[in-house]
């Protein structure tokens, strides 16, 4: 297929664990409404380990650790409960992962457009964004409920770069988990993972096109995938 060299090219992130180190103020949003339910909070490491497959599940992870399980409509109170804590502290600790705005930097210098495909809640990733100082060097942050869909479903991916006003064949998905290649896979776009994010077993063992450390790596890791 012959490029649209008039379309800018489209770097489209994750955003919990692959742009941002969301763990501590998640964790401590988790330890919160397990207060609530009167039930003590977990260790770090330990709640950790459950973050990346969004807040519903990590309630329930961290119910399951104290051998309880709730309703799903009672689910879905601790979710509304979780939401607004976590709305509230959204960027206590968070930070950016070390050599994200470099490689922004890098890149849209070389023309290059971003955009965030998240299975986050799309208000509470806006709001990250903004904390961080960044939300406006996306063109578009997309969220679990932004579409119909969400990932793994390839059309999530598809829409957000429909909506920064990308093109397929000029795009290439940034992520740290099985969830988000799987996307890029089924939207038939290539696949860069980060190894420091949030994901229970090695990233390389969901073969992502490239796989980088560190930001700085993100050029090369790119360049290498001849999109642009």
């Amino acid at each position: 297929m012959q490029q649209d060299a008039s379309i800018q090219p489209l770097l489209v992130f994750d955003l919990d664990g692959t742009l941002a180190d969301t763990a501590c103020d998640l964790v401590a949003t988790l330890n919160a409404i397990l207060a609530g339910e009167g039930l003590s909070g977990l260790g770090f490491d330990e709640a950790r380990a459950m973050v990346g497959a969004g807040a519903r599940t990590l309630i329930q992870r961290g119910l399951a650790a104290h051998g309880v399980k709730v309703s799903d409509s009672r689910l879905d109170q601790l979710f509304e409960a979780f939401l607004a804590h976590y709305e509230q502290h959204i960027a206590d600790a968070t930070v950016l992962f070390p050599g994200v705005a470099e490689a922004l930097d890098r890149f849209e210098a070389a023309g290059w457009a971003f955009a965030v495909c998240t299975n986050k809640i799309e208000y509470p990733s806006v709001l990250l964004l903004s904390a961080l100082g960044v939300a406006d060097r996306f063109r578009a942050i997309c969220g679990k409920n932004t579409f119909a869909v969400s990932k793994p479903d390839g059309g999530a991916l598809l829409k957000t770069i429909e909506r920064a006003g990308g093109d397929r064949s000029r795009a290439v998905m940034v992520g740290d988990s099985k969830t988000d290649i799987d996307t890029a896979r089924n939207a038939n776009v290539p696949v860069v993972a980060v190894d420091f994010g949030y994901t229970d077993k090695p990233i390389g063992l969901f073969a992502p096109d490239r796989i980088i450390s560190h930001y700085d790596e993100l050029w090369e890791a790119v360049e290498a995938l001849r999109v642009a």
